[in-house]
């Protein structure tokens, strides 16, 4: 199953095609397709190249540590995310080298992110980015530290069929995609009014 994005103006292939579903196969990754998706990230741009994401992460095959991390998932989550081929908790560094907060670790730590979602895309893998999941759970199970913060759990692998979803999950995954038109958040000469560009 794909969901293509009906954009209104040219982007590029991988960005039309990202998707992040629900039904998921039971498939495996590969540890080489793992390191090229954090590779990916690596190579993120980062606010004075400070780098501040972290990765958690366990395969499925790693039956106790992916139940780790299944743990810490919001029950609205767990029912469709127990058959993902792995899953990945993102870490952001709250300060920089020279100790003072980074208001930009989310924001690079997201970036990385993304980066990793175009490359699993790249390679016909799939992700779905929570933010339903117990970050104080998260911090106790893994030991993170208070100077980092979980930021997302990242289900990756292969999608599947929505039929293969429980029933009250297949008609979400169904649903055409919406987003905003670019004159609700592009915006010119003040707030709130829409650029020339995209009026």
């Amino acid at each position: 199953m794909t969901n293509p994005a009906p954009t209104d103006h040219p982007v590029h292939p991988l960005i039309e095609k990202r998707w992040s579903p629900r039904a998921f196969t039971s498939a495996s990754v590969t540890a080489e397709q793992m390191r090229s998706l954090f590779e990916a990230a690596r190579w993120a741009a980062s606010s004075r190249n400070e780098q501040p994401w972290s990765f958690l992460v366990a395969l499925r095959e790693d039956e106790a540590q992916f139940a780790r991390f299944f743990g810490c998932l919001m029950p609205g989550n767990q029912p469709w995310a127990g058959s993902v081929s792995a899953l990945a908790l993102s870490v952001a560094e709250a300060r920089g080298a020279d100790g003072s907060p980074n208001k930009y670790a989310v924001h690079d730590t997201a970036l990385a992110v993304a980066n990793l979602i175009v490359q699993a895309t790249s390679m016909d893998l799939y992700t779905h980015q929570m933010g339903g999941f117990d970050g104080t759970k998260a911090r106790a199970e893994f030991g993170i530290p208070e100077t980092h913060d979980p930021v997302a759990m990242i289900a990756i692998g292969h999608v599947a069929d929505a039929d293969t979803l429980p029933e009250d999950l297949r008609e979400r995954e169904r649903q055409p995609r919406v987003r905003r038109p670019l004159a609700e958040f592009v915006y010119g000469s003040a707030w709130g009014l829409a650029s020339d560009l995209v009026s």
